[in-house]
């Protein structure tokens, strides 16, 4: 009954997570989100957050089973069912030459994963992660000149604010098996990508009360099948020792998109808010596709079992060969190096809490995909976390708190570009059972 019970909590979190990511709104705060697909993300929990974004040659490092969605080979490490959550708060400060620097906040569901053991050496996962972000608002104004009956029929000069407005992103719902083979451990995700996204753009005369503005809004709706795929291979230097080189990728498979385009007009009242749309000059819905990059991480890490690992990694993104509906969307290839390690000082100490703690380190540095008008746009970032076990008195029931924080700068203050300090915290919370041991009597 027990088990019963628990099974119907997992489908309640997994139900609660599922209408969280479906949301549409903004979780984000960030202008170069407006470019491509939106912010993307890998699929990393707290623990490879913490660790610089590691994820491809990373195995069981501690006591602890942990899911790496990154590489689904990993998953032939889990021996008991194990349940991660998560949320994080980000924060972003925004910094242009010759205007205000803006600060905002955002709290979001990050991650729910599971995972349950299918035999000694194989497991499967499920979850369900972000995959792109988009989140942004500003205006830009400047001087125009309206002639020809915007004015009477007047030649006039006069100001217009330029606004553009977007939000939403797509989720990856993913379902994994990972099979290890001695030294070889294999594995691959078939995922589900969706999601919904809305951009605005508005040109609006404030100081002309009668005449038109115009907006122009772009809705998708977006959704198809996605793979992933992994490797390790375990070099052992001893029984508790090792060399771990990892492989993972994500295949460059297409979605399946309706958009809807709106162009309307509108005007405002003497208190300065927006009128009704007065007309639709344009209304279509149309059908389209979205092609994904192909996405190759290579990794090694070294490791003493539940005592330490230090680890590197190298991924590039092919996202120059991102089309959308048909349209080579203009990005350019993302490359990204990591490096990061974790201690645990004493994993069987029973006299100080502190010696049985995680303690993870990384830093990470991405030429993205983003090229504006020549310039580069690269972010770079260090990390830290901690993982907290919780005592408790059961034998078959394992908890810890995943901590992880990120503080680093994207884009630039040249060409009159924004740049973006950010401080993100990211929450897990880890659990590991025996749901489905079958308990032998005499």
């Amino acid at each position: 009954m027990i088990n019963y019970i628990k099974i119907f909590i997992l489908f309640i979190f997994s139900a609660t997570a599922f209408s969280a990511f479906a949301q549409s709104s903004a979780t984000t705060s960030s202008p170069y989100s407006k470019v491509g697909l939106g912010n993307w993300e890998d699929a990393l929990l707290p623990q490879n957050r913490a660790l610089g974004g590691l994820g491809a040659a990373l195995g069981k490092t501690g006591a602890y089973n942990d899911i790496n969605i990154i590489n689904p080979a990993s998953y032939s490490n889990i021996n008991l069912t194990t349940i991660d959550m998560g949320f994080m708060v980000s924060t972003d400060q925004l910094s242009q030459t010759g205007s205000a620097t803006q600060t905002s906040s955002n709290f979001r569901l990050s991650h729910v994963a599971f995972a349950v053991p299918v035999s000694h050496h194989s497991a499967l996962s499920f979850g369900l992660v972000p995959y792109t972000n988009i989140g942004y608002s500003y205006t830009q104004s400047g001087p125009v000149k309206l002639n020809n009956g915007a004015s009477g029929g007047i030649d006039t000069s006069t100001v217009a604010n330029y606004k553009y407005f977007g939000e939403g992103g797509m989720s990856k719902a993913y379902l994994g098996y990972g099979l290890g083979l001695g030294n070889l451990h294999l594995g691959f995700n078939l995922a589900y990508i969706f999601g919904n996204t809305k951009q605005t753009r508005a040109t609006e005369f404030p100081e002309l009360p009668s005449t038109l503005n115009s907006s122009i809004e772009n809705s998708v709706s977006a959704g198809g099948l996605s793979y992933d795929f992994g490797l390790q291979y375990y070099i052992n230097i001893n029984p508790t020792t090792h060399v771990i080189l990892g492989y993972s990728g994500s295949a460059g498979s297409q979605l399946n998109t309706t958009n809807k385009f709106t162009v309307s007009q509108y005007t405002f009242n003497s208190d300065g808010s927006a009128n009704i749309a007065i007309d639709s000059i344009r209304s279509e819905q149309t059908t389209g596709k979205i092609k994904l990059p192909m996405i190759n991480r290579f990794g090694i890490t070294l490791q003493k079992d539940s005592k330490f690992m230090i680890g590197a990694e190298y991924k590039t993104g092919a996202w120059q060969n991102l089309s959308i509906d048909g349209t080579n969307a203009g990005l350019q290839t993302d490359q990204n190096f990591s490096i990061g390690a974790q201690l645990t000082p004493n994993i069987n100490s029973i006299n100080s809490y502190l010696a049985v703690v995680d303690y993870r380190f990384g830093f990470n540095y991405d030429k993205t995909y983003i090229n504006i008008n020549g310039t580069n746009i690269t972010q770079y970032g260090g990390t830290f976390g901690v993982g907290l076990p919780i005592p408790n008195s059961s034998r078959t029931s394992f908890y810890k708190v995943n901590l992880a924080l990120e503080v680093g700068r994207r884009g630039t203050l040249e060409n009159n570009l924004v740049r973006e300090n950010y401080f993100n915290i990211h929450l897990g919370f880890t659990l590991n059972d025996k749901w489905f041991q079958k308990f032998k009597f005499d």
